[in-house]
C-alpha cells in the first residue's frame, strides 16, 4: 500500500509542477518520474528539516511539489537546448 501511496502523491506532484511552470503538453510518464524524483529529494530534505522524519505529512507533500518543480525546470531547459 505504501508504494501506491509513493505513486500517486509522485504522479499528483509532478502533475502540480506541470500545471505550476505552464507546462502545455501534458506528459503523465513524464510527471511521474518528475514527481518521484522531486519527491525523493525535495519530500525528504524538506520534512527532515521540519523534523517530521519519513512519515506523510503536509511539509513533505509541499517539499514533494516544490522538489518537482525544480526537477520539472532543471529538465524543461535542457530539453529546450
Amino acid at each position: 500500500m505504501l508504494i501506491l501511496t509513493i505513486i500517486v502523491l509522485g504522479m499528483a506532484a509532478g502533475w502540480v509542477a506541470q500545471l505550476i511552470l505552464g507546462e502545455k503538453k501534458r506528459n503523465w510518464g513524464e510527471a511521474l518520474v518528475v514527481g518521484l524524483v522531486g519527491s525523493f529529494v525535495g519530500g525528504t530534505l524538506i520534512s527532515l528539516v521540519a523534523g517530521d522524519g519519513f512519515e506523510i505529512r503536509p511539509s513533505g507533500i509541499i517539499g514533494s511539489i516544490l522538489g518537482a518543480c525544480v526537477v520539472l525546470g532543471v529538465y524543461m531547459l535542457v530539453r529546450n537546448k
